[in-house]
């Protein structure tokens, strides 16, 4: 077995897709999952199962001397990584928010505070607020590269963030035309919906809807976690 392999990695608190290098012993797999997981090593009962939607148990990869290969990896099953001690890594603890006072406020009560977020943009002609330029973009084209299923990247004011076109077209929400990214991380706002009006299918915050402007399509790769410049996981 040679190259990598694209796999799903899943943990109590995390899920994402990973390249996996099937010449790496178990031992040193578990080491690379703790910075990804957050499980310690010594903890990690790795599990692999058939697909994310056939989640059949293919093997237990227990034996850490043992090549990840030897257990017959293909792309895209599913790594899943338990805790065998919880209790004391507090795994599963970090996403539970059932625990935790809300404050919570009505829209209308909200509305009347002059401290919040809303009155300073409606006090300083922020976002919506703000008044439009008469020379505004239409949107009303978009560049032919830019087509459902292609690759791209997505300008921002943190990072660039990749995936991959799931939507080109109008929209209920606002005027012209919209492109409806997939991410590869969940840097997103929606699952492919906006206001109830489903436009493409995605997991929750991986999905969000731009200008064209500020997509770029073409061969963009999922960006690989560098954890060792000497070794790819």
């Amino acid at each position: 077995m040679s190259g990598t392999l694209n796999l799903w990695v899943k943990s109590p608190d995390t899920h994402s897709e990973r390249r996996i290098d099937p010449h790496l012993t178990v031992e040193q797999l578990k080491g690379k999952l703790e910075l990804i997981t957050g499980i310690p090593a010594g903890n990690q009962v790795i599990t692999l199962l058939e697909s994310e939607s056939d989640p059949r148990v293919v093997a237990t990869l227990d034996d850490d001397a043992k090549k990840v290969g030897f257990y017959g990896l293909r792309d895209w099953q599913v790594l899943k990584v338990d805790d065998s001690n919880p209790s004391a890594t507090f795994t599963g603890q970090l996403t539970d928010i059932s625990q935790v006072d809300k404050f919570e406020i009505s829209e209308a009560e909200y509305a009347k505070r002059t401290d919040s977020v809303l009155a300073y943009k409606q006090r300083n002609k922020v976002g919506r607020f703000a008044e439009k330029a008469e020379d505004e973009p239409t949107y009303e084209t978009v560049d032919e590269s830019v087509k459902v299923g292609v690759r791209c990247e997505v300008e921002s004011s943190e990072l660039k963030k990749r995936g991959t076109i799931r939507f080109v077209g109008s929209t209920h929400f606002g005027k012209g035309i919209w492109v409806g990214i997939e991410y590869d991380e969940p840097f997103g706002k929606n699952d492919g919906s906006v206001q109830g009006k489903r436009y493409f299918s995605c997991r929750d915050k991986y999905g969000v809807f731009v200008r064209p402007d500020r997509v770029t399509a073409g061969d963009f790769p999922v960006e690989e976690l560098d954890l060792d410049a000497d070794e790819e996981m």
